[in-house]
C-alpha cells in the first residue's frame, strides 16, 4: 500500500476512535439514573432547587422559605394520578414511620402539576388519605406558578389528552433537601421504604 494511503487509513482510523470516545462520554455523563435506585448526591452547587411562589392545601401564600429548618423531601405529582402518585406517597408514609423520632425533623411536599384540577381543598381532601404521610403540605398555584417551581426542581410534566379525561405525565423523582433549603440527594421511584429510609438518615447524619 502507497506510503500516502497508509497515512490517510491510519488518520481516519485516528479520527474514528476519537469520535467513539468523545460519543461515549457523552452517553455515560448524560445517562438516566440507575433502575437499582443507586443514591445521587449533590456536588458543589444544588442541582435541584430554587425560587417559587405557591399556595398551601389551607390557601396560604409559600415560597421556598418553607423548607427552611426542616429536612424535605419535595416531590411532583397530582391528585387524580392512578397509580405512581399514590404508591410513592404510600412508601413515604412507611418511611415516616420508621425514621420514628427523627421523622419530627423531616417534613413531605406534595406539589401539584394540575392546577387546572388541583384546588387547595383537593389537595387537603386527597392527603388526608388514609396511608399517606401524616401532616403531608399539598402545593398548587397558578399554572404559570407551578412551571416555575417545576424548572426550579428540574421536573418534567406534561398534559396528555384532552376533556374532562385528561391525564398528566410526570418525572417520578423523591428530591430530598436539607435544613438550608438547599438539595442534598434524589430518591428513585421503588426504591422501597427500607432503602430510602437508609438513604435518608445517611443524608442527616452527613447534615
Amino acid at each position: 500500500m502507497p506510503r500516502r494511503s497508509i497515512l490517510l487509513f491510519a488518520g481516519a482510523c485516528i479520527a474514528i476512535a476519537v469520535a467513539l470516545a468523545i460519543i461515549t462520554v457523552v452517553v455515560v455523563s448524560g445517562r438516566a439514573p440507575t433502575s437499582d435506585g443507586a443514591e445521587v448526591t449533590s456536588t458543589g452547587q444544588p442541582l435541584v432547587g430554587g425560587d417559587f411562589k405557591l399556595v398551601n392545601q389551607d390557601g396560604r401564600p409559600v415560597d421556598q422559605t418553607m423548607l427552611n429548618g426542616k429536612w424535605s423531601l419535595v416531590f411532583f405529582g397530582f391528585t387524580y394520578c392512578p397509580e405512581f402518585c399514590p404508591t410513592t406517597l404510600a412508601e413515604l408514609g412507611a418511611v415516616q414511620q420508621r425514621l420514628g423520632d427523627k421523622a419530627k425533623d423531616l417534613q413531605i411536599v406534595f406539589i401539584s402539576v394540575d392546577p387546572e384540577r388541583d384546588t387547595p381543598q383537593a389537595l387537603k381532601d386527597y392527603l388526608s388519605s388514609d396511608g399517606f404521610p401524616k401532616g403531608t403540605i399539598g402545593l398548587t398555584g397558578t399554572p404559570e406558578q407551578v412551571a416555575t417551581a417545576a424548572k426550579a426542581y428540574r421536573a418534567f410534566y406534561q398534559k396528555v389528552g384532552e376533556g374532562e379525561g385528561y391525564t398528566m405525565n410526570h418525572s417520578l423523582t423523591v428530591y430530598l433537601m436539607g435544613p438550608d433549603g438547599k438539595f442534598r440527594t434524589a430518591v428513585a421511584y421503588g426504591m422501597g421504604p427500607d432503602k430510602t429510609t437508609r438513604i435518608i438518615e445517611q443524608a442527616m447524619a452527613r447534615g
